[in-house]
């Protein structure tokens, strides 16, 4: 798990900003998680104490979450023993995933007295608990009783005592006199975990990179010097949490943009492959983690549906293509037809009735060979030839039919296929709702009332960016997106980009007065399409571009369906702009 003992060594130095606070209101939005809004003299807070099974954690965050008309049991009772109180201390629990918080408040007599607002942030585990000045619990998020646990029970009433410690050494405790125990047939990282206490995977699996380079490495093959350079490792990992010389970042897959993991120290195991994206305070990277992978969590759930109806769809139509394909195939060879009739009909003073086949030359050869045709006994002579012309006649409509039918579910296929890779590259609930509703106009969701009239702040809009030369650049986030781009809101000498021959958005450059657009411009913008397309884990992708006027939409076609001429083709890896001269203003 990211959230270690390190990270919340970060978050509760950078929490000592709420001492000296006073709760002002307690919520909880979640059946799991409390939000604790708190007032200092200087600026106002929102603590986050998620006791989660899937994502645990306490962090502060601007961001908010509706609750629920009536305020469950556990929140009223904080309201109880908290509102109102003073915070005079925010601690970390040993070297472990506890934060504890104490809060001074006055009771039903009068009498001052402290609670403890404990957060134990481990994983399926994890809990929110008041304590009394005690060691009593008050109460907690998830009532932990002797079914659960028969070490350790969490119930109102009861003694409060902290997790079994485990049999290693903290962190911040790890000197020289200390060892990594090296000698089972484990990856040295793992050796590095069962050694050390308070350190995430990740974080043990960089201290085997700084020292060898690589993460691969076996225990049992890790010599005398590397094992000394392993443990010089650790314990300059150590002075650096002693001392709260802390590097938060978020790292991001660099093919997909999907989220990997945080950490509170430094991470280049990751090099070529991943982006490490540098954050001021471990309290902005937790929330932005969470709240990123808590969309992307809704998000699945939300198009779980449109991606099955995709998919069955895509299926059902490359099916069609597969029998077109083999009924074109077989018409390829309706000229035999039409020669077996021609040879009957020759020959027909041959043949009588009953006949199960017959022998003619063929004289549509230049050698004239024999040739043997089949004949259906119960019918005349001149039945059976025109047997043979039916059989052409209907191959050859079949072919014309065919044709017209292929080439209308291939632009089914590109269709859906285009609105697959629209839905799993979706950043918003918005960007769902209006694939939703451009299906539903099509005919794909029959009766599913998707066409609302939303206000225009709830439609998503297309991304834009600009380049390091002060261009606007959109891209569109879907196809109807890209067919408003394309066709409705820019100009006839604006550049248009798009990937060649594979599934992306349309990209537009937008002129203004200046038609002199520099190349790095233009490789940004292809850039921009190459990472918003189907290719984006590629190396190098080819990006046509071309002025707006060459580009234009068959009548009938599907959105976001366009052909054009006169392009030009780049190639480029596929990244988004420089965060420095990019805005996702949605513009």
């Amino acid at each position: 798990m990211a959230l270690d003992a390190i990270v919340v060594s970060a978050l509760v130095d950078e929490l000592q900003c709420l001492v000296g606070g006073r709760v002002d209101k307690v919520h909880q939005p979640e059946r799991d998680e409390i939000s604790v809004y708190i007032r200092t003299r200087d600026e106002n807070y929102r603590l986050v104490l998620s006791a989660s099974s899937a994502n645990p954690r306490v962090h502060l965050t601007e961001r908010t979450k509706k609750n629920p008309a009536t305020a469950p049991l556990f929140c009223m009772l904080l309201r109880k023993h908290i509102g109102s109180g003073k915070i005079t201390a925010v601690e970390q629990v040993g070297f472990e995933r506890i934060i504890k918080i104490s809060v001074e408040s006055y009771n039903e007599l009068g009498d001052l007295t402290v609670k403890y607002l404990i957060a134990e942030i481990m994983g399926r585990y994890s809990n929110v608990i008041l304590v009394s000045e005690d060691g009593t619990v008050i109460d907690s998020v998830k009532h932990v009783d002797g079914s659960v646990s028969s070490v350790r029970e969490i119930l109102p009433g009861g003694k409060y005592s902290p997790p079994p410690a485990q049999d290693k050494i903290p962190l911040t405790e790890f000197g020289q006199d200390h060892v990594i125990d090296l000698g089972h047939p484990v990856k040295a990282d793992k050796a590095i975990l069962s050694s050390v206490a308070g350190i995430s995977p990740l974080t043990a699996r960089e201290l085997v990179y700084s020292v060898f380079g690589t993460t691969d490495v076996k225990a049992l093959e890790v010599n005398t010097n590397k094992a000394a350079e392993l443990k010089l490792a650790v314990m300059r990992l150590a002075g650096k949490v002693r001392s709260k010389d802390f590097s938060p970042c978020i790292i991001t897959d660099m093919s997909t943009g999907k989220l990997m993991e945080f950490s509170a120290v430094e991470i280049r195991q990751y090099e070529g492959l991943a982006n490490v994206q540098l954050f001021d305070s471990v309290n902005a990277v937790v929330d932005d983690f969470y709240y990123r992978r808590d969309m992307h969590d809704r998000m699945r759930q939300k198009s779980a549906g449109i991606t099955k109806l995709l998919n069955n769809n895509i299926e059902r139509v490359s099916k069609k293509l597969s029998i077109l394909e083999r009924t074109v195939k077989d018409a390829e060879n309706r000229e035999k037809y039409k020669i077996r009739g021609d040879l009957l009909t020759a020959n027909i003073y041959r043949m009588s009735e009953g006949m199960k086949e017959i022998e003619v030359d063929n004289f549509y050869d230049p050698d004239s060979p024999s040739l043997k045709i089949t004949l259906d006994p119960s019918l005349s002579p001149s039945m059976n030839a025109q047997r043979y012309y039916k059989k052409y006649n209907k191959a050859k409509t079949a072919l014309v039919e065919a044709a017209k039918q292929m080439e209308a579910a291939r632009a089914d296929l590109n269709y859906l296929e285009s609105t697959l890779y629209v839905v799993e590259n979706a950043e918003t609930i918005e960007d769902i709702n209006s694939v939703k509703d451009e299906m539903a106009s099509l005919g794909y969701i029959s009766g599913h009332g998707r066409q609302t009239k939303r206000k225009d702040k709830e439609k998503s809009k297309p991304m834009h960016f600009v380049s390091s030369d002060g261009f606007d650049i959109y891209v569109g986030r879907n196809n109807t997106q890209n067919d408003y781009l394309t066709l409705k809101f820019a100009n006839t000498s604006d550049l248009w980009f798009h990937t060649k021959d594979i599934h992306g958005s349309h990209t537009i450059i937008k002129l203004g007065l200046d038609k002199d657009v520099p190349k790095s411009t233009i490789l940004e913008a292809a850039r921009l399409a190459a990472y918003y397309s189907q290719a984006r884990g590629s190396a190098q992708v080819p990006v046509d571009y071309t002025v707006i006027k060459n580009v234009r939409k068959p009548n009938g076609a599907k959105p976001g369906m366009v052909i054009y001429d006169g392009y030009n083709t780049v190639y480029v890896k596929p990244e988004r702009i420089d965060e420095k001269c990019a805005e996702n203003s949605g513009k």
